[in-house]
């Protein structure tokens, strides 16, 4: 029998105390009383989990929530046991139960007692739990997180492609699927995979007016950045998500060693220190939590009010599902993401040996992410797009870009020639292809097809790549070209691009923010003035007594101090040993080495100039304990390979010298010699060796002009490393 909306008011009292529902929740929970199939997109915050929870407290039976995470199950069950005086009301079943709790949950669903149960798809799967389910008055199936479904989704898993097969074999009810983020693709995939193209569709608005979204460039001083936007914001709650393990770790030691109230959390900790540094950030006991994206899930904590991406995310849904969980009371949410294209190279390297399938999958979603990065245009109004949602705004007011408009040009010639180009290639190919062709470049697919023999092969010659690539995007987001979703990536002219090629208008875009290959390092930095100036007269007397020292040591003046590392010292004033090798590129061993004459310098010039030191907003660095870093020296002690080191700590050849050249920089020596002497022939090392020795630079770039191709560019860093080493530590 259908319920009325007064009843189902009164039960929303009843159980959750609410006086009125949110959004289209409640024509959600009236359709799947009704008994229909139902298909819920809602961003995070929006109240999901109440489109199943209250139907199931309403219904019959027992509803089978199926979620990803056993961290989520738990809060969801938690959450659902505080509602109720009953705590059978609402129960979990997964890998983590003993056997004799397992056999406590299913009498309890025996009982009639159960009104939720939460099940991870794995154990959906178990024949045990098929076989007694099939015995169960089960009142609706519930998939939570759907888009785990879905290969283009930002968190695919195979286990929930069966559970279509497994709700037939148990034994058919109505359906509900709710995810907050799905594109149009996604979504395509969700429904036909779970059987419900005849499903209600429920789609909220992505828009969240409340979050401001930034992208920043990733620079070599990125913690020092997170460092100072965190101390601006004493006492508030905050999200920093990295890739790796290894970097929630160590930023999170960082940021404690900077008076930081934070914790790690990433899925190699055990349980129970996951779940008690989740608690302390939901109990305020913490105000940070450094985390992989497998934190945040079902995390209902409504008064985040930063979330900072240290890596840019493998796709947009993942980045707008974890920007999501900033400002979920309506109050200020701060969405920062830093970017560098060498990330994006990063990740595609780690998709090598995927199936074919799975890579092509990934770039086109790096793609995404990368064009949303390095757009000018409105951040919101491209969000919004990417979820099928049109933003009429032009300016949203609350976002970099918007804040930081820049002027327009037209570009209505390259508009025709885009659309002109996807109409001689019958609409079957991708962006990049379409560029190729327009641009007159021979790539390998252009001369498959035989695209060089078409009128439009190079109608925009000689025009920027990233500018025509500028065009496409912003015709996409003003409708005149879209993406096929059967086919995705595909472009397709639109009624509108139609009505624009028989009669063009005028089109102005917004050209691409220009971001470098490589994160600038800290010399780029200090000298544009970006994030700090050093001190020219000191700078100047420091780079004095660097000139003295190395003439009599007979070592060019770089193996003392690099310029970062002066510019440094002319920027913080160091007058302590501890502070001299707390300073980038100095480390302990060379503070000792060489640090007491330039202390003596530092500390005159500043007692004789009454410098106000900036000790309080210096930002302490971590004590040389990296697991990672000690891994490598004892490595290299033990002679093994390097390919070996690099393999068994989990990063790739070109991070591990970079992390054997940062440890020599500080001070501490290490001999390859005997991985160098497989590789190159004594004679050879002397003349590399010779040339860095009498060198005014010690400029990798410039060594790579004067020696190659008579070396090869890894024989040159791993010579300019025993350099460093012998002569400088």
């Amino acid at each position: 029998m259908p319920y009325t909306r007064a009843e189902l008011h009164a039960a929303l009292r009843q159980h959750f105390g609410f006086d009125r529902f949110k959004g289209n929740q409640e024509e959600i929970i009236l359709s799947l009383l009704d008994g229909n199939d139902v298909f819920v997109i809602m961003p995070t915050g929006g109240g999901k989990s109440l489109c199943y929870q209250l139907p199931a407290l309403m219904s019959e039976g027992t509803a089978i929530v199926i979620s990803p995470l056993i961290a989520l199950m738990k809060n969801q069950v938690d959450a659902m046991r505080n509602f109720s005086d009953d705590d059978a009301t609402a129960h979990f079943l997964n890998s983590s139960l003993t056997k004799s709790a397992i056999d406590n949950v299913k009498n309890d669903i025996a009982a009639g007692k159960t009104k939720l149960l939460y099940v991870a798809p794995e154990s959906l799967t178990k024949e045990e739990n098929i076989e007694f389910l099939k015995t169960v008055k089960i009142s609706f199936y519930a998939v939570d997180e759907a888009h785990c479904i879905s290969e283009w989704g930002h968190d695919f898993r195979p286990e929930y492609r069966r559970i279509r097969p497994i709700i037939n074999e148990i034994g058919p009810r109505p359906v509900i699927a709710l995810t907050a983020t799905a594109t149009p693709k996604v979504q395509h995939d969700i429904q036909k995979n779970l059987g419900m193209t005849d499903a209600a569709l429920f789609k909220s608005s992505f828009n969240r007016p409340n979050l401001y979204y930034e992208i920043r460039p990733k620079t070599a001083n990125v913690d020092r950045d997170i460092i100072r936007f965190v101390r601006q914001r004493p006492g508030k709650s905050g999200i920093i998500y990295c890739l790796s393990r290894r970097k929630v770790e160590e930023l999170a030691e960082l940021l404690r060693v900077n008076n930081i109230r934070s914790l790690p959390y990433h899925a190699g900790m055990d349980a129970a220190a996951r779940s008690e540094n989740q608690d302390a950030f939901l109990l305020e006991k913490v105000d940070i939590i450094v985390a992989t994206i497998a934190f945040g899930m079902g995390i209902d904590k409504p008064d985040v009010r930063f979330v900072i991406h240290y890596d840019i995310p493998k796709s947009l849904e993942g980045y707008y599902q974890e920007t999501g969980r900033a400002g979920r009371d309506g109050g200020e949410g701060f969405c920062l993401a830093f970017y560098s294209r060498k990330d994006l190279q990063k990740m595609e390297k780690f998709m090598q040996g995927k199936p074919v399938t799975e890579q092509e999958i990934g770039r086109q979603l790096l793609a995404e992410t990368a064009a949303y990065a390095e757009s000018a245009v409105c951040r919101r109004r491209s969000l919004l797009h990417y979820f099928g949602e049109y933003y009429s705004e032009e300016n949203c007011c609350n976002c970099d870009n918007c804040l930081n408009a820049k002027t327009k040009v037209e570009a209505k010639d390259e508009l025709s020639a885009a659309l002109e180009t996807i109409a001689a290639l019958k609409e079957k190919f991708k962006t990049e292809h379409i560029v190729d062709v327009m641009l007159g470049r021979s790539s390998n697919d252009v001369r498959s097809y035989r695209h060089e023999d078409l009128e439009v092969f190079g109608c925009m010659g000689g025009v920027d790549m990233r500018h025509l690539g500028a065009v496409i995007r912003q015709a996409i987001l003003d409708g005149y070209i879209e993406k096929g979703v059967e086919n995705y990536g595909v472009l397709k002219i639109t009624k509108k691009g139609k009505a624009f090629m028989a009669k063009p208008v005028s089109f102005k875009i917004v050209e691409d923010t220009e971001f470098g290959d490589d994160a600038p390092d800290d010399e780029t930095i200090m000298k544009s003035g970006a994030v700090c100036a050093a001190d020219p007269e000191l700078f100047a007397i420091l780079s004095s007594l660097r000139k003295r020292v190395a003439s009599h040591l007979k070592l060019p003046p770089y193996i003392i101090f690099q310029d970062p590392s002066l510019e440094a010292m002319a920027t913080t004033y160091p007058i302590t040993m501890d502070e001299l090798a707390g300073i980038t590129g100095v480390g302990a061993g060379k503070a000792r080495r060489y640090g007491e004459e330039f202390l003596k310098v530092i500390r005159d010039y500043v007692e004789e100039n009454e410098i106000e030191r900036p000790e309080d907003m210096r930002v302490r660095t971590v004590a040389n304990k990296s697991k990672i870093k000690i891994a490598i020296i004892q490595g290299i002690d033990r002679k093994i390979d390097l390919h070996e080191i690099a393999f068994s700590n989990g990063i790739d050849y070109d991070q591990l010298l970079e992390e054997i050249e940062a440890i020599v920089n500080s001070g501490t020596k290490i001999n390859i010699k005997y991985f160098l002497d497989e590789l190159i022939d004594p004679e050879d090392q002397d003349e590399i060796f010779e040339y860095f020795r009498t060198s005014e630079s010690d400029s990798l770039d410039e060594a790579y002009k004067e020696l190659c191709p008579d070396f090869s560019e890894e024989e040159i860093r791993l010579v300019r490393i025993k350099f460093f080493s012998e002569l400088g530590n």
